[in-house]
């Protein structure tokens, strides 16, 4: 079957959250970090399917169904994988390519060929920073403390005059089509071909997979516009990418995440060891921004600028962010403009101290609130009491509620009783209100698993975990993995397929598990969300691989001990005997240390 290209798909996938797509089938409720509703694929009374935002994945505890946002809708649709695709496609508004062309089409092609433009210029203009000629932007960097390190990895450069990028373009063999596409350069009435940046500081756009998609440029003088931005063009859209998240995922991101508004707070706070931080490239957030957040950390701390533009897209990264379940926190910055004055004006450690501090969205809008109302007034003072209730209303955890209003009580000196009450009587009308939506439910066709009661369920247990790990992605992980566990190690049939396919895409040099995912059997899709949907406890990714390791070398051990044994029961030369028994008292010596 024809079949779209990776980047299209995952284009596709990236742009589809598999929470609201669930969720126009099934009512989900959020708990703890996943989501549960009844399956839409048996009959249930009580809620066993997951749907996990963080690992965009599916998976029914009771009839055992799994797979992606893909295989959802292949399931609850009746469609094929390219039905699939086209329908989530039409619901982000992509365009997808003819798909009997797919491979060889015109903008495939100019897209492969744009994204070379981009490389080359990105390069270019990088060592253009270091050239005689470029000493404005050099006094600049000096000016800002920037290391040389720091502009290595966001690739920072300089752009000459007039047409000095395009020359070089040509140089190269680019063609015409190509250059203006990238839109570095524009043609203007008199069919000149002019740079569009032209003596400013320059920081590329990349990817999540490095791939340099766009530049922003900043003047150096009191030149207007201040900052210039790349147009929307065939492999970029401002607002399905995060500035800096290329080199942040370098480092630890995983449990918190600061986003900011531009390209030199990001830097700055990069120059001064804070590596988790990005930016929302000049726009105001948007739902596929988003969905790169919450994908790839568990807290979010918003650090907009605290002027009026900078409160704005702060207000509306939050209705985005909590409408996606994400857990926010606001950082409250007093005597600057920004986090990248702020950090030069006081220092690492205080600008840590205040990311520590950043307070909750609900103790934001409470703060923005009563800014806003003078409590020594009755009437403010009741419509304060109104909206803390509708938004402490909100929360769905009894225990988070009464957290906040005691604190809110306690701390605008108002009474809790009264918000108690308006709150119960506001929660009382919404379960009233609510209303059970029931579906048909088709029928999943459960697949026999070959050898499942000939292994034990600690060697189950033992591989998943093992898969578990691998399914992070991570690529030095795999490395250890593959060094002291073998493809034949996995004795359980099904563990044994995935994992031979997951070694054979991580030895393609593929660690993308969204897509690798796409690719197995609805038997391996099961078997492989009801894993990812299951916590394994693992603290130390480092040492639980060690355990494995050290109880495969112990089962390995004891059963050439058992043959030796067997062997020695039997008649044997003497020499002959004599290695055994030595194979088998250096055994007993080694399992012995690892007691």
């Amino acid at each position: 079957m024809a079949r779209y290209s990776d980047e299209i798909i995952d284009d596709v996938r990236q742009s589809n959250d598999i929470v609201d797509v669930i969720s126009q089938y099934v009512r989900l409720k959020r708990s703890g970090r996943n989501y549960f509703g009844l399956c839409p694929f048996h009959n249930e009374k009580s809620p066993s399917f997951s749907v996990s935002p963080e690992k965009q994945i599916f998976h029914c505890f009771g009839c055992g169904v799994g797979g992606n946002v893909f295989t959802f809708l292949t399931k609850i649709e009746g469609i094929n994988f390219v039905e699939a695709v086209q329908l989530l496609a039409e619901r982000a508004n992509i365009q997808l390519p003819t798909l009997e062309n797919n491979v060889d089409s015109a903008k495939e092609a100019l897209k492969t060929k744009v994204y070379k433009v981009n490389e080359f210029t990105a390069k270019y203009y990088h060592e253009n920073l270091y050239r005689p000629e470029s000493k404005i932007a050099q006094e600049y960097i000096k000016k800002r403390k920037l290391s040389n390190e720091t502009l290595k990895s966001f690739q920072i450069g300089f752009s000459g005059k007039f047409d000095e990028l395009y020359k070089e373009l040509k140089k190269q063999g680019f063609e015409d089509r190509e250059i203006l596409e990238s839109g570095l350069v524009n043609k203007n009435e008199r069919g000149q071909y002019i740079d569009r940046y032209r003596n400013r500081l320059m920081f590329p756009i990349c990817d999540v997979r490095g791939r340099v998609i766009a530049f922003g440029g900043r003047v150096l003088d009191d030149s207007k516009p201040k900052y210039i931005n790349s147009p929307e063009n065939v492999v970029y859209s401002k607002g399905r990418h995060l500035y800096g998240l290329n080199v942040a995922k370098k480092y630890d991101i995983k449990k918190r995440l600061l986003i900011v508004e531009g390209y030199m707070d990001v830097v700055s706070l990069h120059q001064r060891d804070i590596h988790n931080v990005v930016a929302s490239l000049g726009t105001a957030l948007t739902q596929q921004q988003g969905y790169l957040l919450r994908n790839n950390t568990e807290q979010i701390i918003l650090s907009y600028d605290s002027d009026e533009a900078g409160q704005t897209a702060k207000v509306r990264a939050m209705e985005i962010l909590q409408n996606m379940g994400c857990d926010i926190r606001v950082l409250q910055m007093e005597g600057a403009k920004d986090p990248d004055e702020y950090v030069i004006k006081y220092g690492n450690a205080r600008f840590q101290n205040l990311v520590d501090k950043a307070i909750s969205v609900i103790e934001f809008k409470v703060k923005i609130l009563r800014q806003s109302l003078n409590l020594d007034s009755t009437n403010d003072k009741i419509k304060f009491l109104n909206e803390i209730a509708k938004l402490i209303a909100k929360i769905d955890n009894s225990m988070e509620r009464e957290v906040y209003i005691e604190k809110i009580a306690k701390e605008y000196d108002v009474s809790k009783e009264a918000i108690y009450a308006e709150v119960n009587k506001l929660t009382y009308k919404e379960n009233v209100d609510e209303k059970i939506l029931n579906k048909a439910k088709p029928v999943i066709k459960h697949l026999e698993k070959t050898n499942e009661d000939t292994v034990s369920e600690a060697v189950k247990r033992r591989e998943n975990t093992i898969l578990a790990i691998l399914l992070s992605g991570d690529v030095n992980i795999y490395q250890i993995i593959k060094q002291n566990i073998k493809i034949e190690d996995f004795k359980y049939d099904i563990d044994h397929k995935i994992a031979r396919k997951l070694y054979e895409e991580f030895e393609n040099g593929n660690s993308n598990i969204s897509s690798i995912i796409d690719n197995l059997s609805e038997e391996e899709q099961n078997h492989i969300t009801m894993i990812m949907a299951e916590d394994y406890g693992i603290d130390d990714v480092e040492k639980a691989i060690d355990d494995i390791i050290q109880t495969y070398e112990k089962d390995k051990l004891n059963e050439r001990k058992l043959e030796i044994l067997e062997l020695l029961e039997n008649p044997t030369e003497e020499n002959q005997k004599k290695e055994l028994e030595k194979e088998l008292n250096d055994i007993i010596i080694r399992l012995a240390k690892m007691r």
